[in-house]
């Protein structure tokens, strides 16, 4: 199997049994993302326990990069601190504007292959860009707000 062929089969897998969808009572972060463009929406949930993640769920519609980036995304933030999150969003971003992938991302480099199709990449990033804004809205004492990636990408 051709390692496309593999990376298509891991994100259809999330779009088709998404991890950790569902509201999360209590919590402590709540994020709102919405790509006006395509139609993409999605609400992170986030509980912290001290500077970690204890536990992220997500809800949300829209296409299936965006629901599996969410969904690989909440895989990967669990258990993580704050400072590794942030890393980790980092990292991200950097792979999909054309930059090496990580070691840290593991089965996210999956998502790599949509910097093909560049007005995709927003899908994709979706759901790191509210999270990071719920974390920064968290960090400074803010409500939450909606994230458009029209603005923050």
């Amino acid at each position: 199997m051709a390692l496309d062929d593999l990376y298509r089969d891991v994100i259809l897998d999330h779009y088709a049994h998404p991890r950790n969808r569902g509201r999360l009572d209590p919590r402590d972060i709540t994020a709102e993302g919405a790509n006006p463009l395509c139609g993409d929406e999605l609400t992170l949930f986030v509980r912290l326990d001290g500077d970690r993640v204890a536990a992220i769920r997500f809800e949300g519609r829209g296409c299936s990069i965006s629901q599996a980036s969410a969904s690989m995304m909440t895989e990967a933030v669990a258990g993580k601190t704050l400072e590794e999150v942030r890393a980790l969003v980092d990292a991200f971003r950097a792979m999909m504007h054309g930059g090496a992938p990580a070691a840290a991302l593991g089965d996210l480099v999956a998502l790599q292959g949509v910097r093909k199709f560049p007005v995709r990449v927003k899908c994709a990033t979706l759901p790191w860009v509210t999270l990071e804004q719920g974390l920064d809205d968290a960090a400074a004492g803010r409500p939450a707000t909606t994230v458009t990636t029209d603005t923050r990408e």
